[in-house]
């Protein structure tokens, strides 16, 4: 079976616009693999789909033309596990690695033809992507903890610390203050903190904070 130059460039130049569809949201998000690299991988595996399935179709009887192709699914695993990246107890970028895997099949459907297949999927990652994240946003976005902090007890030391948590958008729902004879205060809060924002982050900066001795959650 053969494929005109033309159905090669329509295919490769679709795998760059789906991709690049899924990348652009990936890339508003600041994600380590953005736009470009969504677009590689779409239209490298399509490129690699096409050449699986007409380069060498014709030289071989029996020739299966998704062995080539099936190595993509196993090969992008490699890319995906440099996107995730691990913050104390949080796990950061399984989606965009799991969206670099998803890229790669909808390349793959591209360079085998099956256009309606790719159109679909791409649709429902970016509606996964886009409306599905501003949903966990609303209703799943906040961890409830008690945090723990010992610090020097002077004037203006709490809005320092306060000051931090609000840049962090930490919302403070009880405040419990106990000072000593030696010029400290030990201090628990009860707070919500965003999914936006690394728990370790918020520490190190609370303990890097004039004043702040010691930072943790309990």
């Amino acid at each position: 079976m053969q494929i005109t130059n033309v159905e090669i460039a329509v295919r490769l130049f679709l795998a760059l616009i789906l991709g690049g569809l899924i990348g652009l949201e990936r890339e508003s998000m600041g994600r380590p693999a953005g736009f470009r690299t969504h677009i590689l991988v779409s239209v490298g595996s399509s490129l690699i789909m096409i050449i699986s399935a007409y380069a060498f179709g014709g030289t071989a009887a029996g020739y299966d033309p998704g062995r080539i192709a099936a190595q993509v699914v196993s090969g992008i695993g490699f890319l995906g596990a440099g996107t995730i990246m691990r913050e104390g107890a949080n796990v950061r970028g399984l989606t965009t690695a799991a969206s670099l895997w998803t890229v790669a099949g909808i390349g793959l459907a591209v360079g085998s033809g099956f256009y309606f297949a790719a159109v679909v999927a791409t649709f429902l990652v970016v509606v996964t992507l886009i409306a599905l994240n501003q949903l966990e946003w609303e209703y799943l976005s906040t961890k409830h903890e008690i945090m723990s902090l010992l610090i020097q007890d002077t004037p203006g030391q709490l809005a320092r610390v306060f000051a931090v948590l609000a840049k962090y958008e930490v919302d403070v729902s009880n405040v419990e203050l106990s000072s000593d004879d030696a010029g400290e205060a030990r201090l628990e809060l009860e707070v919500d903190i965003s999914q936006k924002f690394s728990r370790v982050q918020i520490i190190e900066e609370l303990v890097s904070t004039p004043g702040v001795k010691r930072a943790s959650y309990k």
